[in-house]
């Protein structure tokens, strides 16, 4: 046993050093993340009856809190919309042409928050990141239950994730996930699904997943996706 593997096993529970290595993570350093293409789509709000049809390319960071959400809506991709978190600073906006604004959400805490707990949610794309992100706190809850942190102070946030008979990561949920109601973040329960798992490039990488609000005790699905192409870079 190598000294990084003793290491990563010192400072990870062992279901979620387990699940890493189910999952088809490395111990060796990968590169700095995965890039993913997505086609789906999503609800301009929630209450709507309209799908908009988007595609999409994120890349993930395997070695930090990071991603980047480039997606375009609409007849030749004429709404570009781009949500982010890079070193701590949540961003997300909404243009017209890729040029024009249509909405911007400032860089406040509870927006950092509430991608850092999307960062949380998404791990099942990036397994690597089980073992290589530091950042990452883990607890073991028993029953196939495992809580993920991460963040410090007014920003740091939670997810709980959910195994499925598999061992594979079936769900996340976030009681309390800032939710955009005019210029405020109302705390939310947020709970994301994973499906279609699939063996690829070493890695068992869910190609389906959904996106729901629970508003007063309703869920809501506003975002459904399947992933395209998924590699490391």
């Amino acid at each position: 046993m190598s000294e990084q593997d003793l290491a990563i096993r010192a400072r990870l529970p062992a279901a979620v050093y387990d699940l890493a290595i189910r999952s088809g993570a490395t111990l060796e350093a990968p590169g700095g993340g995965v890039r993913l293409t997505q086609t789906g789509r999503m609800k301009p709000r929630l209450g709507s009856r309209t799908w908009l049809p988007f595609t999409a390319t994120q890349t993930i960071s395997t070695r930090a809190c990071d991603f980047d959400w480039r997606a375009t809506f609409g007849p030749l991709g004429v709404i570009r919309v781009r949500d982010a978190l890079c070193r701590g600073e949540g961003r997300l906006d909404v243009r017209a042409l890729g040029i024009l604004p249509i909405a911007h959400v400032a860089s406040t805490p509870a927006l950092a928050r509430g991608e850092l707990m999307r960062y949380l949610a998404e791990l099942p794309w990036v397994p690597d990141a089980i073992f290589h992100n530091e950042g990452l706190r883990w607890r073991d809850d028993g029953g196939g239950l495992l809580t993920v942190s991460a963040g410090e102070g007014v920003t740091a946030a939670s997810v709980r994730l959910n195994l499925d008979g598999q061992g594979r990561i079936a769900g996340a949920f976030a009681p309390d996930r800032p939710r955009s109601v005019g210029k405020t973040g109302v705390p939310t329960a947020w709970t994301g699904r994973f499906s279609d798992y699939r063996r690829h490039e070493g890695r068992w990488i869910p190609f389906a997943g959904e996106v729901a609000w629970d508003v007063d005790g309703v869920p809501e699905v506003y975002w459904q996706g399947d992933v395209r192409s998924w590699t490391r870079v």
